[in-house]
């Protein structure tokens, strides 16, 4: 379904990011695995199918410049670019009187200026490849927003909101783009955070990176704009 194509899967060494590897890697993708954690991102890229996978841990995807050279570097020792799956993002719960100027900015930047870099470096590449396909995480917390949760789903909206544009800017280009809305993930992290709730309906990592990769895919060439509910 990849085979002959490259994919850089940015937060790799994470949850859904190294599950979104995984499923591509066993599609015959090249993946050029994006992460900060050194030992974590080489272990997920070890256990990948498959040969050519890269290991990147040494750029910073806050930083345009940066990110713009990963992509350089990308394209340099692979021959091309076909797509994106963008996984970096955080969450953070406050109520407004004790949510402060830092809360905002860790969302923002972890949500969003993370996606906006990662897709801005890699359309011109993308586009010299004949097209190909951007996937991120929304979440079903940007549909509508809740108490005490004001920072993450407004930052999460516009997570959406950047896919429905770029959707319909990067038509003429081939390029399709869409996201996942995720419900709750179930992680080491949130079963930590919520040691009191029914897990029975969280949806798996692996779940959201089948998905991912499905709109990654030529499976999915006439879906562009898509924001797609993964979970119950």
């Amino acid at each position: 379904m990849f085979s002959g194509k490259t994919v850089i899967v940015t937060g790799a060494a994470g949850n859904v990011g190294s599950a979104l590897a995984l499923v591509l890697a066993g599609k015959g993708a090249r993946v050029a695995a994006v992460d900060t954690v050194k030992e974590r991102l080489e272990a997920v890229v070890a256990a990948l199918p498959g040969q050519g996978h890269l290991a990147l841990s040494q750029f910073n995807l806050l930083d345009p410049a940066a990110t713009e050279a990963l992509v350089a570097h990308v394209v340099a020792t692979c021959g091309g670019l076909h797509g994106v799956g963008t996984t970096v993002g955080g969450f953070a719960m406050a109520k407004l009187a004790d949510a402060g100027q830092d809360q905002w900015d860790l969302m923002f930047n972890l949500n969003v200026r993370t996606t906006w870099n990662i897709y801005r470096a890699a359309v011109p590449a993308i586009r010299a490849a004949g097209g190909g396909a951007l996937c991120g995480i929304g979440s079903a917390a940007g549909l509508r927003g809740s108490g005490e949760m004001a920072a993450y789903s407004a930052t999460k909206s516009a997570v959406m909101r950047l896919t429905e544009s770029l959707a319909d800017e990067l038509r003429p280009d081939r390029i399709r783009v869409n996201a996942v809305l995720p419900t709750t993930i179930d992680t080491p992290q949130n079963r930590e955070a919520m040691p009191g709730a029914n897990t029975d309906r969280w949806v798996k990592p692996s779940e959201v990176g089948e998905a991912m990769a499905f709109l990654l895919s030529d499976a999915a060439s006439g879906v562009s704009g898509a924001l797609l509910p993964v979970g119950n």
